[in-house]
């Protein structure tokens, strides 16, 4: 190529380059799995049209730097709104949807989904700004280099701690006792009629799930991160169960005195270890997550 064409048009070189990395880095992260969300194909078609926004707005950020054009860079925080919509917007679209659902989500997981979403587009923002910007202030290829290291760690980024991480997950026997059903030592509840007694016997399968530290406990005993083990379980194998049927939902109780939860199943699906593999891939909510021991009066005094 002719080195002064390509001085003369970086620029353009460069936010092309920007966005192409911006957009391909989107596309990686984007993905419907078991949960069937984002929806294919509108859902994907509305994420990837944000993505092609936010790719061109890092990449023409860096033009406008160089150039002193201050005032260009402020439709940044315009980004930074409009992404904060898409957040508001994935939360009332999940809120009404939940509603339909024999094991729902729940508020945490929903929130939890709704900020992935948002912190995506800014991922994307910061692969195109990186490729862009080497490859203004470098050559094209150093741009190359750039947004696929910045994609490579987008990808990082965007994954965060599993249930098997935190906890220790150990599969126990369902005992009945008249009309009282435990999982393992743990009692989850009193059932009274005799069907539902032995659909729970046949078709049950119950779990430990055993913190490995002080923040575990905590972060597996909030509520929301019960509802996600639940909802999770429920969609990767199907609940067995039907509306109005409380007796039959799956249950996650809480150990007081160990902290540990005891889970009880019922899974159309009732293959043991599936589950049990399964468990340990659940997500661990970021609205869940709590380290107590980061607390400065439970930290122990050195020396």
């Amino acid at each position: 190529m002719d080195i002064a064409w390509l001085h003369t048009h970086r620029y353009t070189i460069g936010i092309v380059i920007g966005v192409i990395f911006g957009i391909l880095s989107r596309i990686n992260m984007l993905r419907t799995d078991y949960r069937q969300y984002p929806t294919y194909p509108h859902g994907k078609i509305i994420h990837i049209s944000l993505g092609v926004i936010a790719a061109g707005l890092g990449a023409v950020a860096v033009p406008a730097l160089l150039d002193k054009n201050y005032t260009a860079v402020t439709f940044l925080s315009l980004a930074a709104q409009q992404f904060r919509d898409v957040r508001n917007m994935e939360r009332q679209s999940l809120t009404k949807v939940d509603e339909l659902e024999l094991v729902p989500r729940g508020a945490a997981y929903i929130e939890g989904i709704a900020m992935v979403f948002e912190g995506r587009n800014y991922l994307v923002i910061m692969t195109a700004f990186l490729a862009s910007f080497f490859s203004i202030l470098g050559a094209w290829y150093w741009g190359i280099v750039a947004g696929l290291i910045s994609i490579w760690l987008a990808n990082f980024f965007k994954s965060g701690s599993k249930l098997g991480d935190i906890a220790d997950i150990e599969p126990v026997d369902i005992h009945m006792d008249g009309p009282d059903v435990s999982v393992g030592s743990i009692y989850i509840m009193n059932v009274g009629l005799r069907d539902s007694r032995e659909k729970i016997m046949k078709y049950g399968q119950g779990f430990l799930i055993k913190p490995k530290n002080r923040n575990a406990r905590v972060t597996i005993s909030h509520v929301g991160q019960r509802q996600a083990i639940m909802y999770d379980m429920s969609t990767l194998f199907g609940v067995y169960r039907d509306e109005g049927e409380p007796s039959l939902r799956p249950m996650a109780k809480l150990d007081l005195d160990s902290g540990t939860i005891g889970l009880l199943l019922l899974l159309q699906e009732n293959d043991k270890e599936k589950t049990y593999t399964a468990l340990h891939r659940v997500p661990v909510l970021e609205s869940a997550v709590r380290m107590p021991s980061e607390a400065g009066v439970n930290k122990k005094k050195e020396g």
